[in-house]
């Protein structure tokens, strides 16, 4: 039996998550975000389905690590496109397959969905080896870039 096991969040696990998501933006983009607006960030998609979801590892009673998805509808293809965001994994926990087990999870999970078309993810533009883990996933590129206008709030 595996040491960890992978379950929905529930609301009670906002505080580790949001910790987690400054956590990977400091990592990966050197950003330091606000831990209150993303706590609440947090708070309100685990209040609202329809927004998204957070998958969690755990191990014992303990999250190491996490995704969540969220739903852009497409009308080219009648359905549901699920973005994966917020991944991370504790550093003591990497390279053991978590990330993995998350992906497969919510691949499962969007394949049980009939709503469900695909999935996507934003991956880092230097970030080789994300793009050669999520190549290995059966992910591909699609050819397509994203263009963004933030509104300062």
């Amino acid at each position: 039996m595996s040491e960890f096991t992978i379950r929905p969040a529930v609301p009670e696990d906002w505080p580790v998550i949001a910790d987690f998501n400054c956590r990977l933006a400091g990592e990966s983009e050197g950003k330091q975000l606000d831990p209150v607006l993303v706590g609440d960030g947090v708070q309100a998609l685990l209040a609202d389905p329809l927004k998204g979801r957070y998958f969690v590892v755990c191990r014992e009673e303990n999250i190491v690590a996490q995704l969540m998805h969220t739903r852009e509808w497409s009308d080219w293809r009648n359905g549901d496109i699920w973005w994966l965001q917020s991944v991370y994994v504790l550093p003591e926990f990497r390279r053991r397959g978590l990330f993995r087990m998350l992906y497969e999870h919510a691949f499962r999970e969007a394949q049980n969905d009939a709503n469900v078309v695909g999935l996507r993810l934003y991956v880092e533009q230097d970030n080789e080896r994300a793009h050669e883990t999520y190549s290995r996933l059966g992910m591909t590129r699609p050819g397509y870039f994203v263009m963004q206008k933030m509104l300062d709030r």
